[in-house]
C-alpha cells in the first residue's frame, strides 16, 4: 500500500473531514454536532503547521509527540502560525477523548478517520503487524495558503514498519526550521 508522499511545493488535498463542534445552542449532555470542514477552509490564506501521527492514545503520540506540540504553540504563534493541526486516523470521538485526556486545548484535532486525507498526502501505511490496520505515517509540514513548503517524513517509510520513528517530526524541528526562514 505505501505510496509516496506529497512533495514541497504540491498542494495539499482536497478533501472533507468530519468534524464535531461544539454548539451550546443544543444544551443538554451531548452539546455537539458534525460540521464537515474542507482543507480550502483550513489552509486558505494561512500559515498552519500540521503534525500526523499513527494514533490516539498510542504510546510516543501520547507522552511526546502531541503535548510537545501543545507546549509550543504560544512559540508557533510568535512566528507568525495561525494554527497548529494533529491529525490521525482516528474518528472524531477518539480524537476528541484524547484531547481530554492530556489536556490539548490550544491545538486543532482533525480527525481524519477515513484516511482520505491521509490516502491523499501518500502518507497511509498500513500497520498491520500491530494491529493497527491502515494508518499514518509520522510526519510534520508546514503549509502556506495550501502549499506544502516543508516537509519533515520519519525514516523508515514502509508498510509494516516494525518501528515508530520519532525524530524530526516533533515541534523544535518546526520550530528551528521557521525560526530560520528569516535569515
Amino acid at each position: 500500500m505505501t505510496n509516496h508522499p506529497l512533495n514541497e511545493e504540491s498542494r495539499v488535498p482536497d478533501v472533507i473531514f468530519k468534524t464535531r463542534v461544539r454548539d451550546e445552542s443544543l444544551g443538554g449532555e451531548n452539546p455537539f454536532r458534525w460540521q464537515d470542514v474542507t482543507t480550502k477552509e483550513i489552509f486558505a490564506g494561512k500559515k498552519v503547521v500540521v503534525f500526523s501521527l499513527p494514533g490516539a492514545f498510542t504510546p510516543t503520540c501520547s507522552s511526546t509527540h502531541a503535548p510537545g506540540y501543545e507546549q509550543a504553540y504560544e512559540e508557533f504563534k510568535k512566528l507568525g502560525i495561525d494554527e497548529v493541526i494533529c491529525v490521525s486516523v482516528n474518528d472524531a470521538f477518539v480524537m476528541y477523548q484524547w484531547s481530554l485526556k492530556l489536556g490539548l486545548n490550544k491545538l486543532r484535532m482533525l480527525p481524519d478517520g477515513n484516511a482520505e486525507f491521509t490516502r491523499k498526502m501518500g502518507m497511509l501505511v498500513k500497520k498491520n503487524n500491530l494491529g493497527f490496520g491502515d494508518r499514518s505515517w509520522r510526519y510534520s509540514m508546514y503549509v502556506e495558503d495550501g502549499v506544502i513548503r516543508k516537509m519533515f517524513i520519519e525514516d523508515g517509510f514502509s508498510d509494516d514498519c516494525p518501528d515508530d520513528p520519532f525524530e524530526v517530526s516533533g515541534a523544535q524541528t518546526m520550530i528551528d526550521y521557521l525560526s530560520n526562514q528569516g535569515e
